[in-house]
């Protein structure tokens, strides 16, 4: 077995001496019999409360000190697993939403105290045998040391030890720790075969560069970990983030039957999936200190490769033309997706110009999950950038200028005594994908230019991220790039004879104030 160090042996300790302050006070000597077997009875059908009861010292908010209840996807993943002895289950959940804990400490913890239990033999297997004695530590911790758990429920602990890799509890029920890879055959020799695996993060960032690698620990763990299973089989789960389309929790998933919960730390609506714990605020400081790769990885289970097809060292940054009149022409490009909130897709508005050598000079980049009135606003400060010096033509997709939207735009130009000239782009769009990909040639010869005066604005930042996450199947999001398609399509049609296909929804103001 691994060798634990002096400083994880502390630190078991330490969590020791917790569990024990936390949990003490929580035993009272005042309570009758039928009191407590009210709480047992209660605890045994009701997974959160369960938690609740048995662990505060987890589902305390440090930073506010508040109680923290389950997450209703934690709940429901309990009930699934306790009405499901034999299963083989997914659990993708963001960093930071307790799979480990849940998986690895509450629910085998709740299945123990059942009327009838249904864990006789617990793995906990971990990327490597250090992480997994780390996560089995924290298991024996809870059994051996939880006041209230040992006062309803009976002394728990009876040999072994977590740094040795396994420990066994005073009804037989055995917990073992191995390290992805290694032989877990020897297993099958116990009195009971297992009947729980949890696969605590297999995947790492290493492994996922390495195809075969993560091949042969796929099959290690289709072949050598799942057979340790008895012919009556077992609860089979794992845990993690998708971290990569190349990993063993992708190939897992792969597998017929699996049941998959996958959640993600926004929903499809933009409510976080754990609002009594991460907040908007909360998720929004994330994204902020991680960045947007390592954010969609980590808490939004989407792995982005960067440079799929547009590579980093085709985004040019340089100085635009000093004189704006210097260009053939100006082209504002909107994409203004479909809802008017802020938890939806991005808002993206273009101004591009393009040069009488050819080049296209993207002088200002607007993007956000934002408010039409907002979008709206980017049409004026880019009327107020160009200040009347050269015309500039404002185009949006004709089938999104619906009602909501023009009568933002009128109720906009009445307070600023001019309304915006929007004009319809009425073309049989392809396929978005081929579209935007079409651009890469331009970015491939630097004829594509980013105003590097622009370079640390909102805009250009998520326009480059959209950009180096664009691939095919990605669930990143396109808006931006797909407003710079638009800007350059119609720059390079805008006196073709395809004119018929641009109609003004409203018409040009000469009396401009900004």
């Amino acid at each position: 077995m691994a060798q634990v160090s002096k400083e994880a042996l502390e630190r078991w300790q330490a969590h020791v001496d917790y569990i024990q302050s936390a949990t003490r006070t929580l035993v009272s000597t005042h309570e009758t019999k039928g009191e407590q077997l009210k709480r047992i009875d209660h605890a045994q059908k009701d997974y959160d409360f369960f938690v609740r009861t048995y662990f505060p010292h987890y589902c305390t908010d440090k930073a506010t000190g508040q109680p923290i209840p389950c997450a209703s996807f934690h709940i429901k993943a309990a009930r699934f697993i306790l009405d499901h002895p034999v299963l083989m289950a997914i659990f993708m959940w963001p960093r930071g939403h307790a799979k480990s804990t849940h998986m690895g400490v509450f629910i085998p913890m709740w299945l123990k105290i059942q009327k009838k239990p249904t864990i006789h033999s617990l793995v906990l297997a971990g990327k490597s045998e250090d992480s997994a004695i780390r996560l089995l530590s924290d298991l024996q911790a809870e059994l051996q040391y939880n006041q209230l758990y040992e006062h309803d429920f009976g002394q728990q602990y009876k040999a072994g030890y977590w740094s040795e890799g396994e420990f066994t509890t005073q009804d037989g029920t055995a917990f073992h720790a191995i390290g992805r890879s290694q032989s877990p055959r020897g297993l099958r020799d116990r009195q009971n075969r297992p009947d729980y695996i949890i696969c605590d993060d297999l995947d790492d960032d290493e492994l996922s560069r390495n195809p075969a690698r993560v091949e042969a620990a796929t099959e290690w763990t289709r072949e050598a970990l799942m057979g340790t299973f008895g012919a009556e089989g077992g609860r089979f789960i794992m845990v993690g983030n998708l971290i990569s389309k190349c990993s063993i929790l992708a190939n897992i998933m792969e597998t017929p039957d699996v049941h998959v919960s996958r959640v993600n730390v926004y929903d499809k609506d933009g409510n976080p999936a754990w609002p009594q714990y991460w907040t908007k605020e909360r998720i929004e400081q994330k994204r902020k200190q991680v960045g947007f790769r390592a954010f969609e990885k980590e808490y939004m289970n989407n792995p982005i490769t960067l440079g799929a097809v547009f590579k980093e060292e085709n985004i040019v940054w340089g100085d635009m033309l000093p004189h704006l009149s210097s260009y053939r022409q100006l082209i504002c490009y909107t994409d203004p997706s479909w809802k008017a909130t802020k938890q939806n897709d991005y808002k993206a508005t273009m101004l591009v110009g393009k040069t009488k050598t050819g080049e296209y000079h993207l002088l200002k980049a607007y993007a956000a999950q934002t408010t039409v009135t907002d979008m709206i606003g980017w049409h004026y400060a880019i009327a107020r950038y160009v200040d009347g010096r050269v015309p500039v033509y404002y185009y949006m997709e004709a089938n999104l200028l619906q009602e909501l939207m023009l009568q933002e735009f009128r109720k906009q130009g009445q307070e600023k005594g001019d309304i915006i000239p929007v004009r319809g782009d009425n073309r049989h769009k392809p396929d978005k994908f081929a579209r935007i990909e079409a651009l890469e040639p331009l970015f491939a010869q630097n004829l594509v230019i980013f105003n590097k005066a622009e370079r640390d604005s909102p805009g250009m930042q998520v326009l480059v991220e959209q950009l180096l996450a664009f691939e095919r199947g990605s669930k990143m999001h396109d808006d931006a790039p797909d407003a710079l398609e638009g800007a350059i399509w119609m720059i390079d049609r805008r006196w073709s004879h395809n004119a018929d296909n641009i109609q003004s929804v409203f018409p040009q103001s000469s009396n401009r104030r900004y």
